[in-house]
This record gives structure tokens, C-alpha cells and sequence, in this order.
């Protein structure tokens, strides 16, 4: 008898292009072809016939293998979009079970020096990258706002249970160390009828690079000349006082165990955590709450005019019903991305992010991106190749 072993002859039930019973069925059939042929003399048109078997099991092994290949996506970068980020990861998929996003919450400033070291597919920053930060890009990099969100002056005062006004003067001084009790006049204006304290002040301000810290001091910079001389906005500044915490949730736990104390977070941190947030007086004079409306009415009037590369402030905006500390933020992603499986699992993500994940938005107490946004990011897609 004339015995053939072909590639797929005792591959395990664990092998992803030949199972058990298949290998067997083969093998008898190419023994059959065998002994018939050798009985004819026709050895040629047996090692045709073999050769098309043992090629045709070993590409449906492959093909079978790179279909059940998972796509692995890594981000990182900002905190104030984290809450949304690891429900879209999730939710993404759910839908796309083949693609895997990883996401780390380290900050805007890491996110983009990890993105410009090339150790993420894609980073995020609730600050645009500055012009020399994308200078020292070896690819070109596109900014996709993902949702437009708040950032809230948040305190821990004992007794006072009372949401807070806050004007542009006093958030000013108090962070620039010239107001040092929170008795002072500058915030019991706001505040009749609350019975603040003659305590210190205790500042609490985020330690590490961040976008956080990025909108709450572009907005200071752009009410208060002495802010904008004397520290400037950017995700790491010189702070003139206050303890650091890392990350929003730093702050956040430094805020809660620490007595008399003020600091800032996004909204939905506050909202998660239920500590109390004040209000901020805005450009036309209105003390006003963050909250989904007053968010979407700060970026009203930014929609339409939206640069096309979506670098944009939205600070201290015209409108009495606008929130003056709101702000996009942003995914950053190389045009260029190795891997054709990768690439288009990204694609697919960025389109599915504009659509169906801005559902995800309001139930963790961000603003929906103005279509008027939504629809020029899902073109800009079509630059990464």
C-alpha cells in the first residue's frame, strides 16, 4: 500500500485551517488516487492532483487565521474624556468584536508625547497640539474633536453646602494667591446670604501635564492680564500656589479630604463624585451652571466658522447662556497608519465615534458635537491612508 501524509494530516481539533475529520477525509481520498493511479501508470497526473490538495489546505489555513486575527488599537492621553473613551471602547466593541481599543487615562501632555513617540496608534488632548508640537511629528496629525465638555471650579467647605457664584476676579485671584479667605469680599459679593468662613484658602491644581489645566488657564488668561503675563495657558504652568494632585481624579480625591479647598475638574468628575461645583460668571455678566445647554450654547457660535483643522478655543464665549470654561476635545491620529486591517479598524472607529457614539454623550454629562462639526470631521477622515 502506498501511504501520502499531507500538511494537514494530524493537526490538532485546535488547528484553525483543517479540522480532525476533514484531514482524515483527505488523506483517504488522496490514497485513493494514489493506488488508482499507480495502477494506471498516470504518476503525473497524481502529483498534480496531490500538490493542488496540500496548496489549497495550507492557503484556507491562512486565510482562516488572518480572519480571526483581533486588531489591537492603544490611546492614551486625556483624563476629561476618559469616562467617554471606555464606554466607546466597549460599546465599539460590542459592534466589532474583532477590534480591541486600549485606552490610558494619563493626561493630555503624555498623550501627545506618546503619540509624537510613536508608542500609541492615537492620542487624545483637550488642548490642540501647538504648532511646534506638530513640528516634531514625523507624520502630519489630525485633530477630531469627540464630544465639548466643562471644566468647574469645585470646593470642600465645612458648613457651606450652597452652590457658589464665582466671577472672573475672584477665580483669577484666588489661583493667583491674592485672594486668601474665603470671606473675602471679592466672593461674598456673589454669594449674599451665604455665610462663608474666615479660613485660608487651600488651592488644589493638577501636578502632571494636562488639558485639564490647559482650558481652565486659557480661560483665566483671557479675563485677567495679570493671569495671562504673570503664568499664561498652557497643560503645565508655573502655579503661584496650591498642592498638586495627578490627574482629574488627584484633584478630585485631594478636593473631598482636604477643608476649605478649591480646584477644578471636568463636569462629569463632579457629577460622579458629588462634590459641589459653583457657578461662573460669563461674558455678559450672567452667573451661569455648567451643563449640557450651557456647554452646547458655548460652542454655538463656533460651529459654523470651525477652522479646518478643528484647533479652536471656545473660552470666555459671547452668548448670555453660555458656560465661559467649555471646550472640545480631541483625538489625534496620524494620516499615515501601518497595517491595512488597522487602518481601516480605525477609519471605522472615527466614523462610528461621529454617529452612533455621540449617544453615549449626555448620559456621562457631555455635549453632543454640533452637526455642523460632525459633518466636515467625517470627510477630514479620508486623509488617513
Amino acid at each position: 500500500m502506498v501511504r501520502i501524509t499531507t500538511p494537514c494530516s494530524g493537526v490538532t481539533e485546535r488547528s484553525f485551517g483543517c479540522n480532525r475529520t476533514v484531514t482524515m477525509q483527505t488523506y483517504n481520498f488522496v490514497e485513493e488516487i494514489v493506488k488508482k493511479t499507480i495502477t494506471s501508470g498516470c504518476l503525473s497526473l497524481s502529483v498534480l492532483l496531490v500538490g493542488f490538495l496540500l496548496v489549497s489546505c495550507s492557503h484556507n489555513a491562512g486565510n482562516t487565521n488572518e480572519a480571526q486575527q483581533t486588531v489591537l488599537i492603544n490611546g492614551a492621553g486625556s483624563t476629561f474624556g476618559y469616562p467617554i473613551y471606555s464606554r466607546w471602547a466597549d460599546d465599539f466593541h460590542k459592534a466589532h468584536p474583532g477590534v480591541q481599543i486600549n485606552y490610558q487615562s494619563v493626561g493630555s501632555g503624555a498623550g501627545i508625547r506618546q503619540l509624537l513617540e510613536g508608542t500609541v496608534d492615537f492620542g487624545a488632548s483637550d488642548a490642540p497640539m501647538t504648532a511646534e508640537q506638530l513640528g516634531q511629528s514625523k507624520i502630519p496629525v489630525l485633530h477630531f474633536p469627540t464630544v465639548l465638555g466643562a471644566v468647574v471650579p469645585t470646593y470642600s467647605i465645612p458648613g457651606v453646602t450652597a452652590e457658589l457664584k464665582f466671577s472672573p476676579a475672584a477665580l483669577s485671584g484666588i489661583f493667583l494667591g491674592r485672594i486668601k479667605k474665603w470671606n473675602d469680599p471679592a466672593i461674598a459679593r456673589a454669594n449674599a446670604g451665604v455665610k462663608l468662613p474666615p479660613n485660608n484658602i487651600v488651592v488644589i491644581h493638577r501636578s502632571e501635564g494636562s488639558g485639564t489645566t490647559f482650558i481652565w488657564a486659557d480661560y483665566l488668561s483671557k479675563v485677567s492680564p495679570e493671569w495671562k503675563t504673570k503664568v499664561g495657558a498652557s497643560t503645565s504652568v508655573n502655579w503661584p500656589v496650591g498642592l498638586g494632585g495627578k490627574g482629574s481624579e488627584g484633584v478630585t480625591a485631594l478636593i473631598q479630604q482636604t477643608p476649605n479647598s478649591i480646584g477644578y475638574v471636568e463636569l462629569t468628575y463632579a457629577i460622579q463624585n458629588h462634590i459641589l461645583y459653583g457657578l461662573v460668571q460669563n461674558s455678559s455678566g450672567v452667573f451661569v451652571k455648567a451643563s449640557l445647554d450651557s456647554v452646547t450654547a458655548a460652542a454655538a457660535a463656533t460651529a459654523d466658522s470651525m477652522p479646518a483643522d478643528f484647533r479652536v478655543s471656545i473660552t470666555n464665549p459671547s452668548g448670555k447662556d453660555a458656560y465661559p470654561i467649555a471646550s472640545f476635545t480631541w483625538l489625534l491620529v496620524p494620516t499615515q497608519i501601518t497595517g491595512a486591517n488597522k487602518r481601516a479598524a480605525i477609519k471605522s472607529f472615527l466614523h462610528w465615534m461621529l454617529t452612533d457614539g455621540q449617544n453615549d454623550a449626555e448620559p456621562l454629562a457631555y455635549a453632543k458635537l454640533p452637526s455642523a462639526v460632525t459633518t466636515k470631521e467625517d470627510v477630514a477622515i479620508s486623509q488617513i491612508h
